[in-house]
């Protein structure tokens, strides 16, 4: 995408966010992929620092709504929301509803093997964006832009039971589909630890999950599963 081209998908994508960054930059380091760089000047700079600072954002901002929305609940029923709507596949629906997908400045190869829809770049770059907003405009902006592209995830999760492994078991079983658990990756130290799981359903995408017991990350991931693919039970 030429440097004019590349200017007026930044400007329609202010329009449709709403917001006008007072330093454009950051948006458009927001949507530049590593891939967009090769040759480029060292000063120049893709989206991953953001992404990084997004992820956090994004997070606080989910825990702080989720703390609204239910007064009543504990960490255990806050826990696998969160889990349900901050991921993957979570970032990259609500970029495709912000409509990043045109602004995004790949390499004319990354673009021509689909790279304004692949899901990792989307996801990345929703973090970016997020992360964008909250240092352009503070905490504020990166919050409207969250509840807005986020609205329907919340509705979902308000439908979440509590036990989300029994629901999944019983939806995999009414469709036949074989359904596992397996351990991703465990941190932290002994006093401590940190599992992360990966709930899988035979044909479809596996979904992720974290906790402190590998029985809370199997729930939160049985969560995200669920918001995933709109199941209540």
């Amino acid at each position: 995408m030429s440097g004019r081209k590349h200017e007026a998908a930044l400007g329609a994508l202010e329009a449709h966010l709403d917001y006008h960054f007072k330093d454009r930059a950051l948006l458009a380091e927001a949507l530049t992929h590593a891939s967009a760089l090769a040759g480029a000047a060292k000063a120049q700079r893709s989206y991953e620092r953001l992404e990084f600072l997004g992820d956090r954002v994004l997070g606080l901002i989910v825990a702080e709504q989720l703390c609204r929305q239910f007064p009543g609940e504990g960490e255990s029923g806050l826990a696998p929301r969160l889990n349900a709507l901050v991921n993957r596949a979570a970032c990259a629906r609500a970029a495709r509803r912000a409509e990043l997908g045109p602004a995004l400045r790949l390499s004319p190869s990354e673009a021509e093997q689909g790279g304004r829809d692949k899901e990792q770049i989307l996801a990345d770059a929703c973090e970016a964006v997020i992360a964008a907003l909250y240092l352009d405009g503070g905490f504020e902006p990166a919050r409207r832009f969250v509840l807005h592209f986020w609205a329907d995830a919340f509705e979902a999760v308000e439908r979440l039971p509590r036990d989300a492994k029994t629901v999944l078991q019983e939806w995999a079983a009414a469709r036949k589909r074989t359904l596992t658990y397996e351990l991703m990756q465990r941190t932290g130290p002994e006093h401590a630890p940190r599992f992360a799981v990966e709930a899988r359903v035979e044909g479809f995408a596996p979904s992720r999950g974290e906790g402190r017991s590998k029985r809370e990350a199997e729930r939160a991931a049985a969560a995200a599963f669920l918001a995933e693919v709109g199941a209540d039970g």
